[in-house]
């Protein structure tokens, strides 16, 4: 349990000192969404980039997991995204719930602690659960976000408006491009590569500041950020930490028959807490972040005990 914790406090450090310098006036109010911005327009997308340009097919080529792990977070998706849809909420509010419950932090959180508990076996697995979450997932919710924003009536019109804002959304012609450059089969300039570097580096802290600085931003009482919003939140973290890994075992063991020590690796991929990508998400299009943050900060605090516990059965004595 140390072990874990030891991995998680850097995220409550970094999400503390946002808050921090917001409640102590030394970022302004405007911070949280202008910190984002940085992240979803230069970090986030050299991160994607730079994951797909030097992943290659036969690293990847893992079918069985991929499969595993697509449908479990795919299906945990749509069943947020129906029960939202149902209960009155916007497509593209639906869209970042969803996202919110399906997102494992498999860059921050995944990769450390799978080195703890399996060593080098474990970076496959989790470069493929990122690449799938940050590329995969994450476009399937922007895409829905889209379609909910739109206006137009005519289908052809609103096919047209939504493949535009595709085209000029950094998060997804970012690992578009790194596909097509991996495609080249060229080095790449060392100067590029520390570029990259730096900028993929300051995404996972930026993304947690932005979030420490929204968090300490003062709602009024009436607001979402009501009840009702702490039910969904709770609602979301509880599918997260337990619904998320159980449909993922059971994908794993039973239907695909993954070997013990995938099995395991995909079941603690999925029961990881909550990523920073949809509250970015949801600050990007201005949609309410609360119950996002709340997801994000409540699915890391359970996190401790869930992954402990979990690794704990496993054998694995972090």
């Amino acid at each position: 349990m140390l072990a874990t914790l030891e991995i998680l406090l850097p995220v409550f450090g970094l999400i503390f000192a946002g808050f921090a310098c917001r409640r102590s006036g030394v970022l302004g109010p405007n911070s949280a969404s202008e910190l984002n911005r940085f992240v979803v327009w230069l970090a986030l997308p050299a991160l994607l980039f730079d994951t797909m340009a030097h992943a290659t097919w036969r690293q990847l080529y893992q079918p069985a997991f991929v499969a595993t792990f697509s449908i479990a977070c795919v299906s945990v998706f749509a069943l947020i995204l129906a029960t939202r849809l149902l209960s009155g909420q916007h497509l593209a509010d639906a869209s970042v719930d969803a996202i919110a419950a399906s997102y494992p932090n498999t860059g921050y959180i995944g990769f450390p602690l799978g080195m703890i508990a399996f060593g080098q076996a474990s970076l496959t697995p989790t470069t493929i659960a990122t690449i799938l979450v940050a590329c995969v997932l994450f476009a399937l919710a922007i895409v829905l976000i889209e379609v909910g924003l739109q206006t137009e009536r005519t289908p052809h019109k609103l096919g047209l408006k939504v493949l535009g804002s595709l085209a000029r959304n950094p998060l997804i012609v970012s690992p578009i491009a790194g596909v097509l450059f991996a495609s080249l089969h060229v080095a790449m300039p060392a100067s590029a590569e520390t570029f990259l570097k730096l900028l993929a580096g300051a995404a996972s802290p930026c993304a947690l500041v932005s979030l420490g600085l929204f968090l300490a931003e003062k709602r009024a009482s009436g607001a979402d950020a009501g009840a009702g919003a702490g039910g969904v939140s709770l609602l979301l973290t509880g599918v997260k930490l337990l619904v998320q890994p159980a449909l993922t075992w059971w994908l794993a063991a039973r239907v695909f028959g993954l070997s013990a020590m995938l099995v395991e690796m995909a079941v603690v991929l999925a029961a990881l807490p909550t990523g920073t990508g949809p509250f970015m998400l949801a600050e990007f299009y201005r949609r309410e972040a609360h119950i996002t943050s709340r997801t994000i900060l409540l699915s890391t605090v359970g996190s401790v005990v869930t992954l402990s516990l979990l690794l704990l059965v496993m054998g694995h004595r972090t």
